[in-house]
This record gives structure tokens, sequence and C-alpha cells, in this order.
């Protein structure tokens, strides 16, 4: 079984404590938290083995073969440091971190610790997304023209305010599945290749990007808009068009639960087709799962559809150039 070390006690850590204990192939070896009483409570709950009130043992446990990130995103950087270099294998939940420095010294930390590395992008390890790949991959859209992507949740009040607000809370989701898309039907490269322009709405609650829209038009032809916000919602959208037709998610793509997702494909001549997608698990386990069986490959990276590290960057650049677009303006 892997053991997994879990950093930090937020509601996220619980999630994934949760998806661990799903899974036969894991085990929560350690939790570390600034609060011991939370982090022993933490531990008790989901039977986990010890409870540290520093990372650094945490770190130096010998039972903890993969440790999960689920600090708050301007942190990421340096805990993911000090887990590579105790070589230990890394899951860092989303945002990547907030700004290009820190997100370039996360992945050069990575490289050099020689660790597996994934961005916590649960979604993207779900049946659905694999399906929406294949769809884009079987030519029934026939030349992909346009995307168009848009994610809003009523989140403002528990955000934390050094996260940098809505882009990296949320738009990350879109931007993520875009990214993954463009370079789907265009290549590796693709993505990249494009202008931009963003604007925005600074909250005056915090300082922070609180609601944004982003147009883009990418080398391969492709124009896309991306919209985000944490003042209204939940809305979710994420359509794709092609010559041919149009390629929708009936269900929130960022949150497939276990049991049934849906795309719906609806052709220009007439013809619509509702894709079922069945699971057994939601994206959080998915995303366990991917994690046992890239250590079990020996992999230093996911496979498609989670995100290498070249891909988090990709994604981390259109997210801190859309910012500074925003607050340029």
């Amino acid at each position: 079984m892997i053991g997994w070390g879990i950093l930090g006690t937020g509601f996220i850590s619980d999630t994934v404590a949760a998806a661990i204990r799903k899974s036969p192939g894991s085990r929560i070896a350690a939790i570390a938290g600034r609060d011991i009483a939370r982090t022993e409570a933490l531990r008790a709950r989901f039977e986990g083995d010890r409870a540290y009130a520093e990372a650094a043992e945490l770190f130096a446990d010998p039972a903890v073969d993969v440790v999960y990130v689920g600090l708050p995103n301007h942190l990421h950087h340096s805990f993911v440091r000090e887990a590579a270099s105790a070589g230990k294998a890394i899951l860092s939940e989303k945002s990547l971190s907030v700004d290009m420095e820190k997100s370039r010294a996360l992945v050069s930390a990575v490289a050099e610790g020689d660790v597996f590395f994934v961005e916590g992008l649960m979604y993207l390890a779900h049946p659905l997304i694999a399906r929406f790949v294949e769809i884009l991959r079987d030519g029934r859209l026939g030349h992909v023209k346009s995307i168009h992507a848009s994610y809003a949740a009523d989140i403002w009040q528990v955000v934390n305010r050094e996260g940098r607000g809505a882009l990296y809370n949320l738009g990350c989701y879109p931007v993520s599945l875009l990214q993954l898309a463009v370079q789907t039907v265009a290549g590796e490269g693709a993505f990249p290749d494009r202008i931009q322009t963003g604007t925005g709405t600074i909250s005056a609650h915090d300082g922070n990007v609180a609601e944004a829209a982003l147009a883009a038009r990418f080398g391969c032809g492709i124009l896309a808009t991306v919209q985000t916000a944490e003042t209204y919602g939940m809305f979710p959208d994420f359509t794709v068009v092609g010559e041919r037709g149009t390629l929708r998610f009936l269900d929130n793509p960022w949150l497939p639960e276990a049991g049934t997702s849906r795309l719906l494909f609806a052709g220009f001549d007439g013809a619509r087709e509702e894709i079922v997608v069945e699971s057994d698990a939601d994206a959080f386990l998915h995303q366990v799962r991917m994690v046992e069986r890239s250590l079990a490959e020996g992999r230093r990276t996911a496979e498609r559809p989670s995100p290498r590290p070249s891909d988090s960057i990709e994604i981390m650049r259109m997210l801190t150039d859309w910012e500074a677009e925003i607050r340029r303006a």
C-alpha cells in the first residue's frame, strides 16, 4: 500500500483524506498541521498512523511515500521544494502557485529532486475527461473553431485572500480544460501560441480579482472565451464548437461525481447524441488511483489527461497574464 502524508488540515485535506481511505491501494501514514489538536482530530477521523505539528517531521517519516500538499496556493512552492528534497512523490493542490516566479521554482524543485509530481486538478483524472478527449479526436466535430468556458461560484466570503482571487481559485478549472482541449486537437505547443486580452473587476473586499473575462486567439485558428467569478453562481459551462457541430458538458466537468456524467454532441445536420459516462468513483478517488498507477509504473509525471508540470506551467502563464492585464486596465 502507498503511504500518504497529508500536509494541512483544511476542508480540501479532509476531502482528499476521505478519497485515500476509500482506496485499498493507499493508507494515511501521517498528517501534519500547525494546530496539533486539529491535526490529531483529522488523523483519528480517517485512521491515520501519526499526527505531526511540523511539516519537517512528515517529510522525514519513512512510511510516507507521497505527500499531498493541501495548503493555500501561495505556500505550495516552498513545501513542494521541501518534499522533493526529501525524495517524496507529490500531489499539490491547485492552483500551481500564484505567480510565475513561484511556479517555475516549484517545477525546478521537482525536476531537481527527480520525484513524481502532479498538480491537484482532480477532475482531469475522471473517466468523463478521458471520454471528452476521445470525442475530440474521433473527428465528429470536424475542425475545431471555438471554445467557450465559464465557471462562477459564490465563494468570496470563504476564500483565503492570499490565494489571489477568482482566477486561481476558480479560473484554473476552465483554463486547464481549455489547455487540454487545444493541446488535444492542435498538438504540443499549440496552447502557448496565442494572443489574449483579459479584463475584470478588483474586489474592494480583498484587492483580488473577483470577476474576469478573457478572449484568446490561438495560432492554430481556434478562438476562445473564458469567464470566471467568485461573487455569484454556481455556474459551470464548457462548449467546443467545430465545423460539424458542438460538444457540451451537461454536468459540471470540474466536479464529476460517482455515477453518471453526461456530454452532448449536437451536429449541425440535426444529429444529437447524449454521451453517458458511468463511474464507480468521484474525481478525488480517481485522482488517488492515478497517483497509485503512476508510482507503480515508476513515472515522474502523470499521464494525460492529468497535468504534467509542463501543462501546469502553461495554465499558470495564461492565468498570470490574465491577472496582469486586469491590473493594468
